[in-house]
Parts: structure tokens; C-alpha cells; sequence
């Protein structure tokens, strides 16, 4: 009985797309050809039949890697177009600058009025605590957001100096006339600089605490004519 010829197994291609995809993944293996998708299985008899007319498949050459593409340089975000990303912004900019001295001037002299207002609370009677310790609160957040502005012009932290004199406030109207001064000297030089400066940021700033400033004036004035009629 005579041995019947092996048939040749129907060759798949696939095997070589993922070879290919392994050794040269840039690169099209059939230069030309779109990728067919896998025909339906036949039955075994039409297999056998077709498989014959199959030649054999080439010898695969594996060919070198690829070089790598060079790296693309990915595009600068949308942020990027943004005035404030300038090296020159529009505010708390060069002109901004030019009162940095001016600024920590006035971060140092809010924390002193913020010690004195507190020293006068202990002193002050109970009504007169609470507008006390609020314009204290207020002094505070002023000399926050000029450290606030200072950053922006320098990108350099400011660090105010910290004093551990202990402050006698003295006699209670007296050291309530000394204050309303301090507050309205205080809003007179904020409105002052803001018509100085060029930078239209630090003119709202400075604006607003003049404004601020007044309003303390006027507390302390509050304060100092109910103690005139009680004494």
C-alpha cells in the first residue's frame, strides 16, 4: 500500500504579521496590500483540494530593527499663550518693581499696628474688644496679601521681621488718638502709592487698603467718642 504525500497545512499569514509586529513594528510587511480579513473556515475536503495550489511559503528574512523615530517635541499647552505667562506680564510686573521697598514698608507696618491694636485689647473695655481684635484681623490679612504681591513681582518669599518687644499701649484715650492717626496716615500713604505706581494691579491693591484703612480710622474715632462720653 502506498503512502499518500503529506498535504501541505494551509499557511497563515497572521503568524507573519506578528513577527512583524515584533521585530520591525514600523514597517508594513506586504508593502501595497490592505489587510483582508481572515476568510471563514472551509470544509476539510475543499481544504485539501485548495491546498495544493498553495506554493510554499518563502523563507521569512528578518530584517535589522528599525531606527527609532526621533522624538516629536510635544506642543506647549494652551496656558502657555496666557499673559501671565510672560516673563514680562501686564501686572505685578517691571513696574511692579520698582515699589518692592515700598511694599515691605508697609508688610512691616501693618504687623506692628496689628501688635499694638492687640496689646490695646487687654486694656480696652469689653464693648471696644471685639472692633478691636476684627481691625487686628484685618491688619493681618493686609499684610498677607502684600507678601502675596511681593511674590508675584520676585518669585522670592518675604520674610517680616519678628519682634518679641513687649508693647505698653498706655492710657486708653490717649493710645486710641495715637491709633486713629497711625490708620488714617496709614490710608493717606496706600492712596498715595497707588497713584504712584504704574502697575495697574498694585493700584487696585493699594487702593483697597486705603479704603481699609479709613474704615479703621473711623472705628478707632467710634471708639475714642463713646469713651469721651463715659468718662
Amino acid at each position: 500500500m502506498e503512502h499518500m504525500p503529506q498535504t501541505p497545512e494551509v499557511y497563515d499569514f497572521r503568524q507573519y504579521d506578528r513577527i512583524w509586529q515584533r521585530v520591525a513594528p514600523n514597517l508594513e510587511p506586504y508593502p501595497g496590500m490592505a489587510a483582508q480579513p481572515a476568510a471563514p473556515a472551509q470544509p476539510a475536503a475543499s481544504a485539501r483540494s485548495e491546498a495544493s495550489a498553495i506554493p510554499a511559503a518563502p523563507a521569512l528574512t528578518v530584517l535589522p530593527a528599525a531606527p527609532e523615530a526621533p522624538a516629536v517635541p510635544v506642543p506647549a499647552g494652551p496656558d502657555a499663550s496666557l499673559p501671565g505667562a510672560e516673563q514680562n506680564p501686564c501686572c505685578m510686573g517691571t513696574e511692579a518693581e520698582e515699589m518692592l521697598e515700598v511694599i515691605t514698608g508697609y508688610i512691616e507696618a501693618a504687623l506692628s499696628d496689628r501688635r499694638y491694636l492687640l496689646a490695646l485689647t487687654r486694656q480696652a473695655p469689653s464693648w471696644a474688644r471685639k472692633p478691636l481684635r476684627d481691625m487686628a484681623a484685618e491688619l493681618q490679612d493686609q499684610a498677607r496679601r502684600l507678601m502675596a504681591a511681593h511674590y508675584l513681582i520676585t518669585g522670592r518669599r518675604y520674610r517680616p521681621s519678628v519682634s518679641a518687644e513687649r508693647i505698653y499701649a498706655g492710657r486708653w484715650c490717649p493710645a486710641l488718638r495715637e491709633r486713629y492717626h497711625a490708620a488714617a496716615c496709614s490710608g493717606f500713604n496706600y492712596a498715595r502709592s497707588a497713584e504712584d505706581t504704574m502697575d495697574p494691579c498694585l493700584t487696585k491693591l493699594f487702593e483697597e487698603m486705603s479704603k481699609q484703612s479709613y474704615a479703621h480710622a473711623e472705628t478707632l474715632m467710634g471708639l475714642l467718642q463713646r469713651s469721651l462720653q463715659n468718662a
